[in-house]
């Protein structure tokens, strides 16, 4: 079942361009005899936030992998920014991967690093490129992006679980990637704190003109951020639409979701 792609009328971005930056094609991966993907197919848009939803072991975390070149499929086509992903060798995939951000679900701080130190890390290989003040600048405005330009002499022991969220997405915006993949963003918050990070996910593809991919089971998180939502059902892509046009579907299978 596909359903239609119209915009939500949510807090996102409407998008208006159609070109796509990622394009997947009857991709297979499986785990020894567990077929994780099954011809699976996707696009993600230029500027649009899309939401994957499924089960837990529906594949999601895997896409996410096969995506960033961490897996290779067995079957299909992965393509970023028109490069097919699966044939990229070491260095091209690296310069690759700084255009494409990711947000941990952990949020992957290091817990003996200030959140300068922290922030910095992604920068330490190309530090040839940058001179200490260029440097704090970069860490500085992304602190004031996300709301804590105030601690950036602290630790992560002393933030709460909303902030050291918030810093995790600093850190990922510090080298302006041009599509933000975000695992479980909102995983393990209150509900206020959750829709905190929802509302900032979506002022940052209003800043950044971001192409995000999203994997959450958190419907309050999807409605708020989504332009787009893709069910993955059984390795497939079995449906494919916005918020309320799925959360009209008779389907059980889709309707399971919105209850």
């Amino acid at each position: 079942m596909t359903v239609q792609e119209n915009n939500i009328h949510n807090s996102a971005t409407p998008v208006s361009n159609r070109e796509p930056v990622i394009e997947i094609e009857h991709l297979y991966k499986s785990f020894g005899d567990n077929q994780v993907l099954k011809d699976f197919d996707m696009k993600l848009y230029r500027g649009e936030n899309l939401a994957i939803l499924g089960k837990s072991g529906s594949g999601k975390s895997v896409l996410i992998k096969c995506i960033i070149g961490l897996l290779k499929p067995e079957q299909g086509s992965i393509k970023v920014f028109g490069e097919s992903i699966p044939d990229l060798k070491r260095d091209a995939l690296d310069k690759m991967r700084v255009r494409i951000g990711f947000l941990f679900q952990s949020n992957a701080l290091y817990d003996s690093m200030s959140v300068r130190e922290n922030l910095e890390f992604p920068l330490r290989v190309r530090l040839e490129k940058y001179t200490k003040s260029s440097v704090n600048e970069l860490v500085m405005e992304a602190l004031t992006n996300v709301g804590l330009a105030h601690t950036v002499d602290m630790m992560p022991a002393e933030l709460s679980g909303g902030m050291r969220k918030r810093i995790g997405l600093a850190r990922t915006l510090i080298l302006k990637p041009e599509i933000i993949l975000y695992d479980e963003p909102t995983t393990g918050l209150d509900p206020i704190t959750g829709k905190d990070i929802s509302n900032l996910i979506v002022e940052v593809q209003k800043k950044y003109r971001t192409s995000s991919m999203l994997i959450s089971h958190d419907m309050s998180n999807i409605r708020i951020t989504s332009n787009r939502i893709i069910l993955l059902w059984e390795g497939k892509r079995y449906a494919d639409g916005t918020y309320d046009e799925l959360n009209k579907s008779g389907d059980p299978k889709v309707k399971q979701f919105f209850e």
